[in-house]
């Protein structure tokens, strides 16, 4: 979205915020920057923010935000379909299923084509049970998934019922794969990679992923920080501010 696009808000009384998250940031990390920013600016001490869909530190794309009292509409635009680009390696695992932990583990790819893997994805379209990432936000006695994972605790987690509509073979160079997925509430792309892996008698894990669809949003109306920065200061507050604000 250009600077000249960028409408006027009104945060107390409740935006929807279509942002483009960026590498490494937590989705919190996102909601934390943006209600400073919003809060400094104009002068008040407290204001509801909240996202509507958690993205991992290693994604990238639309993650949306709600202030104000539309942040009630947030459990609505978290049901939304929404759709990815995922790149897999094939042939390894880490523990987290992504870049955020080593590779542990390698394996033959030599058995694998382009047909072999799309015969294979056949099983992952529908009504599937998924069973979360040991590192993941997922509640487990009252602690989340990864606070039992990074001390090397066991847990049993449960799989859940969601749904996969479509997966599309965008490219395919071994060891590296890349996919379209839509798909449904819930869905954890980085066990989906896992899971392909383990269909074709392999491995695999995230090396890329970028959401580029929730519901009605997509990436053409997604803003990033330094343009929320440049939003219109006769209307909002907003202000320009040393670049040390967006890190």
């Amino acid at each position: 979205m250009m600077q000249s696009e960028i409408k006027a808000y009104d945060f107390q009384k409740g935006e929807i915020l279509v942002f483009d998250k960026p590498l490494d940031w937590t989705s919190f990390d996102l909601v934390h920057k943006v209600r400073y920013i919003i809060c400094k600016n104009l002068k008040i001490k407290k204001l509801k923010v909240g996202h509507a869909g958690t993205l991992d530190p290693k994604a990238t794309g639309i993650l949306i935000l709600c202030t104000g009292k539309a942040t009630s509409k947030i459990e609505t635009l978290q049901a939304d379909e929404k759709e990815y680009v995922a790149t897999l390696k094939l042939g390894a695992t880490t523990p987290s299923y992504d870049l955020e932990s080593a590779e542990d583990r390698q394996f033959d790819t030599s058995h694998i084509s382009k047909d072999v893997l799309v015969e294979v994805l056949k099983q992952f379209i529908g009504i599937i049970a998924q069973v979360p990432p040991e590192y993941s936000a997922i509640k487990i006695d009252g602690k989340r998934a990864y606070e039992y994972a990074r001390k090397g605790i066991a847990i049993e987690i449960m799989p859940k019922i969601l749904e996969v509509k479509e997966i599309e073979v965008l490219s395919f160079s071994l060891p590296e794969v890349k996919l379209r997925i839509v798909c449904g509430k819930g869905t954890y792309i980085r066990a989906l990679a896992r899971d392909i892996g383990e269909a074709l008698q392999s491995g695999a894990y995230l090396t890329g992923l970028r959401r580029t669809r929730v519901g009605d949003y997509d990436l053409n109306q997604a803003i990033n920080l330094v343009d929320f920065l440049k939003s219109n200061p006769n209307n909002t507050g907003i202000q320009i501010i040393s670049n040390d604000i967006l890190y």
